[in-house]
């Protein structure tokens, strides 16, 4: 069974710790994917596991991908389309009609450098759609830069010039409570015999709480709890 598949995700004992996360970023790519259109640049592209579902399921025509010169490989069979030092995009101004960048942001050690560079490319009226984790362990360190808030997101993104900027959460208290269950259970120090045990065990719990979870409205008050964010700016 593939375990690393993003848009038809399993839910089995193997993946508890990425089935939350994994279907909430493909909740929140459909229901923004009737705005993508044209030509999409891919930010932080890596293997990108969403490139054939955008290009079937929206009216985007033309799916670039770019990275970091240096980026981690996820694999060594899917080469970004470009490459870039992150400090210059290596296009033209007013070269894309939308960009698309999931779980890139919080690995961006200066974010405004990127969204300025980004603002620059995108033509007039262009959205960004992105995701960015709030809930997680940390990963490819040491570059793992930031958890982002949706009040530091949101300054971010008008310090670069986008407006009519959407934030969301991808999950309140009862999914924050499941994705962290299911990363203690698959990622924590334990024997295999302990993991498999515990993993029956809390399956069915980690399933109950995400259903739950949808039953709430969320909104960025004191005391909120979240997994995650997503939204679209404008440029």
């Amino acid at each position: 069974m593939k375990l690393n598949n993003f848009t038809d995700v399993p839910y089995c004992k193997e993946n508890l710790d990425r089935y939350y996360i994994r279907t909430s970023i493909l909740n929140a790519l459909n229901e923004n994917l009737k705005r993508f259109s044209g030509e999409i640049l891919d930010i932080g592209c890596g293997k990108m596991p969403y490139k054939d579902y955008i290009l079937k399921n929206s009216n985007a025509t033309k799916y670039t991908g770019l990275d970091i010169e240096d980026a981690l490989v996820y694999d060594s069979e899917v080469k970004p389309d470009f490459t870039w030092n992150g400090i210059n995009m290596p296009f033209e101004n007013n070269s894309f009609d939308c960009a698309f960048g999931t779980e890139v942001l919080e690995h961006c050690p200066e974010p405004e450098i990127i969204l300025k560079e980004l603002h620059r490319v995108l033509k007039e009226e262009a959205i960004f759609f992105f995701t960015v984790p709030f809930l997680w362990n940390l990963h490819e360190v040491p570059h793992d830069e930031y958890r982002y808030t949706p009040f530091s997101l949101q300054r971010h993104l008008e310090n670069s010039g986008f407006k009519d900027i959407e934030i969301k959460a991808l999950g309140g208290w009862h999914a924050s409570l499941a994705q962290m269950l299911g990363l203690w259970v698959r990622r924590a120090p334990m024997s295999a015999k302990k993991r498999k045990i515990l993993s029956s065990v809390l399956k069915p719990l980690i399933l109950f709480l995400i259903k739950k979870d949808k039953n709430f409205t969320i909104n960025f008050k004191e005391g909120q709890m979240i997994t995650g964010l997503y939204g679209i700016a404008k440029k």
